[in-house]
Order: C-alpha cells, then sequence, then structure tokens
C-alpha cells in the first residue's frame, strides 16, 4: 500500500472496495462524497455545518479562486484552510474543466490556455505550471494535474488530438514542485473511446501519480456511455492508489461507480438541485418542495432523514420559504441533500465492510 493510501477490503462480488486516504488535515475514508466549494465555500453552508454533517473532504476551484479573491490574498491569510476556515481536506480542481466550459472565451496554446476573465474580459494565462503553483499557493491536500476536458460529442480525431494535450500537460504538471505533505492527481480523457481511454491509463500510470481521476464524463453523453468509459478504464488504474470519477453525480451513478471500483466523486447536484427547490429522498427519488401539492404538507422533507431540516420543519415551511425567496429556504434544502449524499456513502462503507453491497442493490439507495 502506498503511505498516501490504504486498501482495506475489496469485495468478492464486484469491484467496490474500502480504504484511506491520508492527508495532512486528516484522513478520508473511501468510498467519499466530495461537496463541490468552488469559491472557497459550499454554497449555503458553513464550515460547521459540514463538519456536523460528518463532510470529510471539500472541493475549492483552481480557475475561479484565482480570478476572485486571487492568489496573493490567500497566500497572505495563510492559505485556503485558514482563509476559509476549513480544517479538514480539500481537493482543489486545475482549472481543466474550464478549458472545456469556457470555451468560447480560452485561445489554446502549446503550454496552456489564454483565457478572456468571464468576470471582466482581462486576459490570463493558465497551463500546467501555472495552475500547479496556484495549488500550490492555495494548500490544498490535493491537486489535480492540469488537462483538457473534451466535450460530447466528440470525434475520434478530435479526441486523440486531445488526449495528446493532455498527456503533454500531465508530463508537465508532474514535474512542478509541491509543498510538503500535498499529493497529486493525474486525469485520465480520452472521451467515449476505449482505445484512447486506455492509451491515456497507460501513459500516466508510467508517471506514478499519487491517484487517479477519471474526467470527460457527465458532459453530455448517455449513462450507459459513463458506465461504459468507468467499466473499460477502472481496472487499468493501480490497485494500491485512490480512483476519482470526477463530476459525477446521481445516487444511482455513484453506486455503480462504487461498484466499478470508484473511491472517490464530486458534484455539484445536491447543492445546485437545493437552489432550485428539490431535495433527494431515500428511495432514489426527489421532491419538488416549491410544488403547490406541498402548500400544506406539514410532514419532514423524508420522513426516513434525521437531518436538521428534517427533523426540525415541514414541507410546507420550506416551501413557503422557497417561495418568498427567503435564504433559509435554500440553506435547509442543502443541509439536507448533502446529508443524503454523506449518509449514502456510510451506508455505501457499511455494505462493503459487511459483505452485502450486493445483495442490496439500489435499496441502499
Amino acid at each position: 500500500m502506498s503511505e498516501r493510501f490504504t486498501l482495506h477490503k475489496t469485495s468478492a462480488l464486484s469491484s467496490a472496495r474500502l480504504g484511506t486516504v491520508h492527508t495532512p488535515h486528516g484522513d478520508v475514508p473511501t468510498p467519499i462524497f466530495m461537496p463541490v466549494g468552488t469559491r472557497a465555500t459550499v454554497k449555503a453552508m458553513s464550515p460547521r455545518e459540514l463538519e456536523e454533517l460528518n463532510v470529510k473532504i471539500i472541493l475549492g476551484n483552481t480557475y475561479h479562486l484565482l480570478l476572485k479573491p486571487g492568489t496573493d490574498l490567500i497566500l497572505k491569510a495563510g492559505g485556503l484552510h485558514k482563509f476559509e476556515n476549513w480544517k479538514r481536506p480539500i481537493l482543489t480542481d486545475s482549472g481543466g474543466f474550464q478549458v472545456f466550459s469556457l470555451a468560447p472565451l480560452r485561445k489554446m496554446k502549446p503550454d496552456g490556455v489564454e483565457f478572456s476573465s468571464h468576470i471582466d474580459g482581462s486576459r490570463f494565462f493558465l497551463g500546467p505550471v501555472q495552475s500547479i503553483a496556484v495549488q500550490r499557493a492555495l494548500g490544498s491536500d490535493i491537486v489535480m494535474a492540469f488537462d483538457e476536458c473534451t466535450p460530447y460529442p466528440c470525434t475520434p480525431e478530435a479526441a486523440e488530438k486531445s488526449l495528446a494535450i493532455t498527456k503533454r500537460w500531465a508530463e508537465a504538471s508532474r514535474e512542478q514542485p509541491l509543498n510538503d505533505g500535498q499529493q497529486m492527481f493525474g486525469i485520465v480523457q480520452g472521451s467515449v473511446y476505449r482505445s484512447l481511454r486506455e492509451n491515456a491509463a497507460a501513459h500516466l500510470t508510467s508517471l506514478n501519480f499519487d491517484g487517479y481521476a477519471i474526467g470527460g464524463v457527465s458532459v453530455g453523453e448517455s449513462e450507459s456511455e459513463m458506465f461504459e468509459v468507468m467499466s473499460w478504464t477502472t481496472p487499468l488504474l493501480p490497485q494500491d492508489k485512490p480512483r476519482y470519477l470526477m463530476g459525477v453525480g446521481t445516487p444511482k451513478q455513484i453506486l455503480e461507480g462504487v461498484k466499478y471500483g470508484i473511491d472517490m466523486f464530486d458534484c455539484v447536484m445536491p447543492t445546485r438541485l437545493a437552489r432550485h427547490g428539490t431535495a433527494f429522498l431515500r428511495g432514489n427519488l426527489t421532491l419538488p418542495v416549491k410544488a403547490g401539492r406541498y402548500f400544506d404538507d406539514f410532514t419532514p422533507i423524508d420522513p426516513l432523514c434525521d437531518c436538521y431540516a428534517c427533523r426540525e420543519f415541514t414541507r410546507a415551511y420550506i416551501r413557503h420559504l422557497l417561495n418568498v425567496n427567503e435564504i433559509l429556504g435554500v440553506r435547509l434544502l442543502t443541509i439536507h441533500n448533502i446529508h443524503y449524499f454523506i449518509s449514502l456513502m456510510e451506508r455505501i462503507r457499511a455494505a462493503i465492510a459487511d459483505g452485502t453491497l450486493e445483495q442490496q442493490g439500489d435499496s441502499i439507495l
């Protein structure tokens, strides 16, 4: 086992596994879900609330934090952990997703990307050297290599060209210095093409990253294509390193990912759906709390849930808050949705430990 990752158990009936990622800010049990804190906050949540929900690790975004408030201010504050008063581990993405999502605002260069800021149009350059330097300054526990996330659909020729760039940037990222205790994950790209995914995995594992992510999914492809990519790629990644599926996803997608051997997940879905008035329920269901039929529904969001929002408030009250644009409504739904995802991962880990994950099937959701 790597001193930065311990693999405790692998299921006999699937590739699901229990592990621990070791970081300077604490151990992270896997499989794990990581709430997204793009701009140095998980939207609508305080660090204390996240701790009370048993959140073990959160994300930060290199691109957005570079623009506002800027690396200099965060350095002056003592790093990202101190700036946002989060004492547990942080993973920072590299800005590679913005190469995809902000395509109209960027120009590709051999050694990186020239962006026009989505805020004020000012030009700045971000490549593997700059991305790792920003993440080093942020002081995150897990640093992501700089890559290009491919769009969907994407021709084989375009995907191959993009992968060549990602491989070159992975090498450059790996050469950059890190702080003591920081670890770096490489990102497997290749769109929906098996040979490219295999090529990418072979190249990245030769660079001996501390962990490996599967990127370029949940960008428009079908769910079956996403599962195919996982089924091809995960067995090619080292057993003794953590595996991270980027930007995924729904509870069902997470459960399937666990069975394929994925250890780490992130997604904006719990907080984004909360802001739109939707709650996750046990049984792989969602509840549109803003709907008129809940006007006088004085039951909890989910009778099976023991989160603060469900213990203390009713659907009718939270619906009222949402419909009059009171901030508390979004906060309560966010608490509930994050609790759902964290509790789901706790149930999954317990099921792997006692050998019942596959027998439970979708009932674990």
